[in-house]
């Protein structure tokens, strides 16, 4: 952002300041009921900025689900007795379901981008990456794009960092397979998609062309069954006026699981797994990618695979930032109470995938990796940051999950909202509209581009915007 260019040192230097200051004051503030949510105590007192006080300064690291809902709600709490800074390397929170949307030409890309700034008005909004964290002076160092460095001092952290591709030691894979987390992502794969179509009709080698087109999905979760099931309706449009290749698209999906989608309702698995097969996608269960190269796959069960294109959806790990805080971890994510409070760190919370919730529920076992949770930790979260200021009741986590939906393209979708099974058009309508009760924005655009997709042809063009070098597989690792 432009004012983190103009942030020079003498000002870094003056953000602790103010921090220590304005920690010094927290008990004149409550004192003249200046919590977060409350009006003055007593008529004719004001509190915090009136009195020459800095107010309270809660940061936020990340903007997904989590994130995202933790800044809204506290927005709402606070009614700006709070200074809330959330700190994100993009400037919108991207609505990931509907990512497959975009990689296969239905949906534009700024579509599930909902801007930060115009939906959380009072929310200071700060374009960059976290670097290392002090706990004990409470500061946060981060990074703008262009490199620019500053140093952030907070009372309360919310750390909802999330997660990134899940990489496994597998030969090739990181120089020959693409990840599924984001924009860049999806443009990349849409115009790879279309390039290998149209390569394919190019090419003289009738292997090369059987080659072009074969699609490899690795991981049959949420994310690969959306992707295989969208793309086949993709690449079928593609070839609709290729005569010569019209009948050479097939599509494989595979997991080490014995059914796709393994960790949702086994009748949402059996309906996905049909229309998959009624559209000629090849699954594969128990089986995995062993070698990956640059005209093909080996599989576990020893066959070899002729493509270009390996998609990777094998899962998520918590972001690799957790790691270095110092502080106690479970399977890689951060390790919280059922108030998400940090063990010994009273003003540090964490939420969404980073953060290893337990499940109350569940005695033992953790909250799942997914949108629901986040979401709604991210609302728990802030009630709880707003009740350690005195304001409300801070709340365990305990969740139900009430149904999920998994949109197959087409008219074809598998929903089980409150454990009713859907499937055709009765679950298409129930999953889309879910996700217009879910996104924060942008709604009326998506069924516009949604209505525009029922009554014209996609339009299969490369646009070049993003290279392949441009969104590597370890890109994650960049922390």
């Amino acid at each position: 952002m432009a004012a983190a260019a103009e942030v020079p040192v003498a000002v870094i230097t003056d953000d602790r300041a103010i921090h220590r200051r304005s920690f010094r004051n927290f008990a004149a503030i409550i004192c003249a009921g200046g919590r977060l949510g409350r009006r003055p105590a007593r008529p004719g007192r004001t509190v915090g900025k009136d009195l020459g006080m800095p107010r309270p300064r809660i940061v936020i690291v990340g903007a997904g689900f989590a994130g995202y809902a933790a800044a809204r709600h506290l927005l709402r709490a606070s009614r700006g007795r709070a200074e809330i800074v959330l700190l994100n390397p993009t400037d919108y929170f991207l609505y990931l379901p509907l990512l497959p949307e975009v990689a296969t030409g239905i949906l534009e890309p700024r579509r599930i981008s909902v801007p930060l700034a115009a939906t959380l008005p009072g929310v200071r909004v700060l374009l960059g990456h976290a670097g290392a964290f002090d706990l004990d002076a409470r500061t946060v160092e981060w990074a703008d794009p262009e490199g620019n460095r500053g140093v952030l001092g907070y009372h309360r952290l919310v750390l909802a960092v999330g997660s990134v591709n899940k990489l496994l030691p597998v030969p090739g894979v990181t120089e020959y397979a693409h990840g599924f987390r984001g924009i860049p992502e999806a443009l990349y794969l849409r115009d790879h998609l279309t390039r290998q179509i149209e390569l394919a009709e190019q090419a003289t080698d009738p292997a090369e062309r059987r080659a072009r087109c074969t699609f490899v999905v690795a991981g049959a979760g949420y994310t690969g069954t959306e992707v295989a099931a969208q793309g086949t309706l993709f690449t079928a449009a593609l070839t609709a006026h290729r005569p010569l290749i019209r009948d050479l698209p097939r599509w494989l999906i595979l997991d080490t699981a014995d059914r796709v989608l393994p960790t949702l309702d086994p009748r949402l698995s059996h309906s996905a797994a049909q229309v998959l097969r009624h559209r000629g996608v090849r699954v594969l269960t128990g089986t995995a990618v062993e070698q990956a190269g640059p005209d093909g796959v080996r599989l576990t069960n020893g066959e070899q695979v002729p493509t270009r294109t390996l998609v990777w959806c094998v899962g998520v790990r918590p972001e690799p930032l957790v790691s270095g805080l110092g502080l106690a971890t479970r399977d890689g994510r951060l390790v919280v109470d059922e108030f998400l409070n940090v063990p010994g760190r009273p003003d540090v919370f964490a939420c969404g995938d980073a953060a290893a919730v337990p499940d109350v529920i569940h005695p033992g076992s953790l909250t799942g990796k997914t949108a629901h949770h986040a979401v709604r930790q991210g609302r728990l979260v802030a009630g709880n940051v707003a009740a350690s200021y005195g304001h409300g009741q801070r709340r365990a986590y305990r969740h139900r999950d009430l149904g999920f939906v998994v949109d197959l393209g087409g008219w074809k979708a598998a929903a089980n909202p409150f454990g009713v099974a859907l499937g055709g058009v009765a679950g298409k309508a129930v999953s889309r509209g879910y996700h217009l009760l879910s996104m924060p924005g942008n709604r009326v655009r998506v069924v516009a581009d949604w209505m525009l997709d029922g009554v014209l042809t996609r339009q299969g063009v490369q646009l070049g915007l993003v290279r392949g070098s441009a969104v590597p597989l370890a890109a994650d690792d960049r922390n």
